[in-house]
């Protein structure tokens, strides 16, 4: 179980590449099994300790095994960690052009994978072994924002139409259609497609459904805090549907087994054990 949980603000300059760290210590005399769910992201895990196992059940030959520090994502469907022991380390979320840009590599390498930080990006594995030299989260976070700036500052930015075409899909919550978003651009929809979906993992529809995805994962968290608090909630799961952009509630529910590998009904009830990662 999380034993310690801190919140680290990173350094405006970096806020908007990265919106948060997050410290951890976590103990788990039994194995214990999580499910995490699918996202357009990438997870950064800077850990020391006791390592876990990341599963996809889809592609078990791609997951991570017996490893405290990887890069996992983005993802399209589910996956499963396995942990036991005492895992200590840092959570770091980051959007696909965020990863794209720190990691210098085309992002449909990490696709559907977790990778071990020492197979991808040596500089990321020295970076945990000097977070875990550090007395304490204040210092760990700073040294973060040393490394992530300075990293920045050595790589090229984006191209600025595949930044436009994230930002469009971001801020519409995946909203915009493929064909719109490639008119905007003066590209053709393949073309979009195929330089989207190597740069950043995924192609731009499928961005598109987990933005609209993560959004309501989000909001079931809220609907967790309401049932936790015993406030009644009416809203059937047709109207809440419609609110988070689905076209009825079988569109949400096959979406929710796909992503996150069970119903939203289920994942509400008591002793759920998926991840958020919002």
């Amino acid at each position: 179980m999380l034993t310690e949980a801190v919140i680290g603000r990173p350094d405006p300059r970096l806020r908007q590449w990265v919106d948060r760290y997050l410290g951890y210590r976590e103990d788990a005399p039994v194995p214990l099994v999580r499910r995490e769910v699918a996202g357009a992201f990438v997870v950064l895990i800077l850990g020391w300790g006791d390592p876990l196992d990341v599963t996809d059940p889809r592609a078990p030959g791609e997951g991570a095994y017996a490893a405290n520090a990887f890069l996992a994502g983005p993802f399209d469907g589910w996956c499963a960690t396995r942990t036991a022991g005492t895992g200590t380390g840092v959570q770091v979320l980051l959007t696909a052009p965020a990863a794209r840009r720190l990691l210098g590599l085309p992002l449909a390498e990490l696709t559907n994978r977790a990778v071990p930080l020492d197979a991808v990006a040596g500089w990321l594995a020295r970076l945990r072994d000097e977070l875990a030299g550090e007395p304490g989260w204040p210092e760990r976070f700073a040294r973060l924002d040393a490394a992530l700036a300075a990293r920045l500052a050595a790589t090229a930015p984006l191209d600025p139409h595949l930044a436009a075409a994230w930002r469009r899909l971001d801020g519409s919550g995946g909203a915009v259609g493929v064909t719109t978003l490639a008119g905007e651009l003066g590209w053709s929809r393949r073309h979009l497609s195929v330089r989207f979906r190597r740069e950043f993992g995924l192609p731009p529809k499928t961005v598109a459904r987990l933005l609209r995805f993560e959004r309501a994962y989000a909001s079931l968290g809220r609907t967790l805090l309401t049932a936790a608090a015993a406030v009644p909630d009416d809203t059937g799961w047709a109207e809440r549907a419609a609110r988070w952009g689905y076209y009825d509630q079988s569109h949400l529910i096959r979406e929710f087994r796909e992503f996150a590998g069970a119903t939203p009904a289920a994942l509400t009830a008591p002793g759920s054990h998926s991840s958020n990662p919002a």
